[in-house]
């Protein structure tokens, strides 16, 4: 209950972290979304505003020269041609092919027009499509002053009856705002398309758009021909976002803007993407920090957890053995114990219990030196048919005590020397022995083979107890790790005996393989490199070949 609860802590701290993490991504989701949606409105917006400002720069250029042209002086009125084209060839004037004066004062010759040439700033007669698009234009103007009728408006007309002759108007009028005559121009439509147009394009860019902006930028302009006056044929092809047609002159025209590489939602969208993902990499980011961290904090716990199991255990069995040896002390000093049988009987267990206190203490001081890097090893070659006998041989006593049948299976062949510290190999093989026995579960046979495979010596350690489970066998050489499930539960130790095991095989520059069932036993194979081959001559050469050795017989 107590691990439970502590394991529900560090899921309660996971989730106080990732239930705000979510609602802020949901929220932050929901708030590109609307951004996405404002950034396209935005973007076109963007563009309507260059628009706007393209054509404010076309109205203005022409407002700027009719008002510096056509606002005639009363004078002019009176017909005066040498007035009249001394007046307009002081006026510099751009964009126009014409400038003209009517006065309607004049009852003798009422209605009679001045034309003046800007390209041979002079007066003369103008070409006849032009001066039929005059007359037109003026025609009711000229009614409105034959009924002497007041003038509406003294802001400039735009007439664009004829299309290759549009004409820009100017009423003079009286303080009475009687027509008194009307003052206009010709316009010039080519250099309306060649210089009036692109200038205000380029002009009101770099307001509008940055340098990337403008890169990705299509502009394009049609006449009232739908004829593309402006732009690439590349750039016909280009999606085009808004268009409008020019608002206060050539009104026919229409002026298009659209994306070279992505329009205004792909942008917004690409936009959208970037931002969620850059949101969703950093909650992975701020969640792999805290799963680690609450890893961390998990595993530091169990590990306190094993370590107050491990004082615990180490207690009880370093109990067991020091009660025992104290108690046939006791009696072999008392001096209750009369047969000699009994006094070396007594005497083994006594050395028996001290053997396993050593390797319990053997085994701390062990695996204090591995977590310190200070454990070193005396590698030399050695015969490990002769290493598993004597090692088997003192443990010989308190088997038989218990119970325990201990059979040897002996290698068919002499195994070559192996490279190896003789005590650590002990040690090694004695855990796994007291591993059999704890794990025995009821069951008294437990047996050793030594045998050659692939180049090694191989050590197995079979027993017959309750097994492992497929889960716990990757656990098992873990430091401090005791099975604590099923029949188990109950049995004592330190839990430090495997991982020690490990620690020595992989020095040796082995490997420990473990085959296992519940409720079948336990197989532990220690596999050990080879090195020179022994001899029969040698004087810890195995004995017999082949053979299954039962302990006491070796």
């Amino acid at each position: 209950m107590r691990r439970f609860l502590r394991k529900r802590v560090l899921l309660t701290g996971f989730l106080a972290v990732l239930v705000p993490l979510v609602i802020l991504l949901t929220l932050q989701f929901r708030w590109l979304t609307r951004l996405e949606e404002t950034s396209a409105i935005a973007e076109k917006a963007s563009l309507n505003n260059y628009l706007n400002a393209v054509f404010n720069e076309i109205e203005y250029f022409y407002r700027s020269q009719a008002e510096h042209a056509l606002n005639a002086p009363s004078y002019l009125l009176k017909r005066k041609p040498e007035k009249i084209e001394l007046y307009f060839r002081k006026k510099a004037v751009d964009g126009a092919r014409y400038l003209f004066v009517v006065p309607y004062v004049d009852r003798e010759n009422w209605g009679g027009i001045s034309v003046y040439n800007v390209a041979q700033r002079k007066l003369g007669k103008p070409d006849p499509d032009a001066a039929q698009a005059i007359n037109v234009a003026l025609s009711p103007w000229k009614m409105l002053a034959w009924r002497g009728s007041a003038v509406p408006s003294h802001d400039f007309s735009v007439d664009q009856m004829d299309d290759d002759n549009v004409l820009l108007l100017k009423p003079l009028t009286d303080n009475a705002c009687q027509l008194q005559g009307m003052a206009g121009m010709v316009l010039d439509t080519t250099y309306f398309e060649e210089v009036v147009l692109p200038a205000a394009i380029e002009k009101s860019l770099p307001q509008s758009f940055n340098e990337r902006e403008r890169a990705n930028l299509v502009v394009t302009v049609r006449d009232q021909w739908e004829r593309l006056v402006f732009g690439g044929e590349s750039d016909e092809e280009a999606p085009m976002q808004v268009s409008a047609r020019v608002p206060f002159i050539f009104s026919d025209w229409t002026v298009a803007l659209g994306s070279r590489f992505s329009t205004p939602e792909q942008l917004a969208q690409s936009n959208f993407l970037l931002n969620m993902s850059m949101s969703v990499l950093l909650a992975v980011v701020l969640l792999g920090g805290i799963v680690l961290a609450l890893r961390t904090a998990s595993r530091e716990i169990h590990l306190s957890n094993m370590k107050a199991d491990f004082v615990s255990n180490v207690s009880h069995e370093l109990r067991t053995p020091l009660a025992s040896i104290r108690v046939f002390g006791e009696f072999l000093r008392l001096g209750r114990v009369e047969d000699e049988g009994k006094v070396r009987e007594y005497g083994e267990y006594i050395e028996t219990e001290s053997r396993r206190l050593t390797q319990l203490i053997n085994n701390i001081l062990d695996f204090s030196k591995i977590e310190s890097g200070a454990k070193t090893y005396e590698f030399r070659e050695d015969n490990l048919h002769s290493v598993v006998a004597d090692t088997l041989h003192t443990m010989e006593v308190g088997l038989k005590h218990m119970g325990f049948e201990l059979e040897f299976v002996e290698p068919v062949e002499p195994l070559p020397s192996v490279r190896m510290d003789r005590d650590a190999i002990t040690q090694a093989l004695a855990n796994l022995v007291e591993n059999a026995v704890k794990y025995s579960n009821g069951s008294k046979k437990i047996r050793v083979r030594l045998e050659q495979d692939d180049g090694c010596a191989v050590i197995a350690v079979r027993d017959w107890g309750c097994g492992i489970s497929s889960g716990e066998q990757k656990k098992i050489f873990e430091r401090f790790h005791r099975v604590g499930t099923g029949q188990v539960h109950d049995v004592k130790g330190s839990g430090l005996g495997l991982s020690i095991v490990s620690h020595i095989v992989k020095a040796h520059g082995g490997i420990v393989e473990v085959t296992s069932e519940p409720g079948a036993g336990s197989t532990f194979r220690l596999h050990l490199p080879c090195g020179v081959r022994t001899t029969g001559e040698q004087r810890d050469a195995p004995p017999a070949v082949g053979t299954v050795q039962p302990m006491g017989k070796t």
